[in-house]
């Protein structure tokens, strides 16, 4: 595990293995340990970076928002500091987010791009009211609030299931300050639209939707790569596809990088 500064902000990744690199970015109340066992499966082959971003993990927060973009700045910070000119990014939900401000920002540093349980789309007006509530739950009961949001990303029939798995991700999560917490929801909801980039077919873009993902629903996710030269994967799972289809989106991953 390494660290660098970002406006005087502390960052922390890991960057392990040779070959073209693969960054993978977490999503919301999770952190770069989430890739763990995907780092060591890919890093036989390629090179793989695992950020922490702003406010989660061994990160430290900026400020009171965290914008999409200044995460994607950090994220840039990261690979200038390792001399990576060109990339690969798979991003889960927010990572996803993350990665697309990135795609804008740094338009010839991408070389493909997977949006794992993720959207392109920003937040309607219902989701920016959730988002403002979830500030007001986190605040008034943090353990409660982190628990149940946690236990909400997986499919219903995979709760009980993945249980252990659940918890796992929970303690994880609670590890999660409070600024960083808010200051994430603040930055997701005012995130730009940006399905004009995948209209543009500007990269390879694969996208792995859950059928049953309890946060993005599966429908409206799928209108964003009409008229494009995307890729999709579904899943019948949730929105973890990292732990309710492990293997099988080993093998996604594995076919689209190659």
């Amino acid at each position: 595990m390494e660290n660098i500064l970002y406006k005087n902000t502390k960052i922390s990744f890991t960057d392990s293995g040779k070959g073209n690199t693969i960054v993978f970015l977490h999503g919301f109340l999770e952190n770069k340990k989430m890739w763990t066992e995907y780092a060591a499966f890919f890093s036989e082959k390629y090179r793989v970076v695992t950020i922490d971003l702003l406010g989660h993990g061994e990160s430290d927060s900026l400020g009171y928002v965290h914008e999409m973009e200044e995460n994607a700045q950090a994220v840039n910070e990261v690979l200038e500091h390792l001399k990576i000119e060109k990339t690969t990014i798979v991003g889960h939900s927010m990572g996803g987010y993350v990665a697309l401000a990135f795609a804008e920002l740094y338009p010839q540093k991408i070389q493909k791009l997977v949006l794992q349980n993720s959207s392109s789309k920003e937040d309607n007006a219902e989701k920016k009211l959730n988002r403002t509530r979830a500030i007001k739950a986190v605040k008034q009961n943090y353990v409660s609030f982190v628990s149940l949001a946690i236990a909400n990303l997986f499919s219903e029939n995979n709760r009980t299931r993945l249980s252990e798995e659940i918890e796992k991700v929970k303690a994880e999560a609670l590890q999660t300050p409070l600024q960083g917490i808010v200051a994430s929801l603040e930055g997701m909801k005012i995130r730009k639209d940006r399905e004009w980039l995948l209209k543009e077919n500007r990269f390879p873009l694969l996208l792995i939707l859950g059928k049953k993902d309890p946060v993005l629903n599966y429908e409206e996710n799928l209108a964003q790569i009409e008229d494009t030269t995307a890729e999709l994967v579904s899943f019948e799972d949730g929105h973890m596809s990292h732990i309710e289809n492990k293997e099988a989106l080993k093998t996604v991953l594995i076919d689209f990088f190659e």
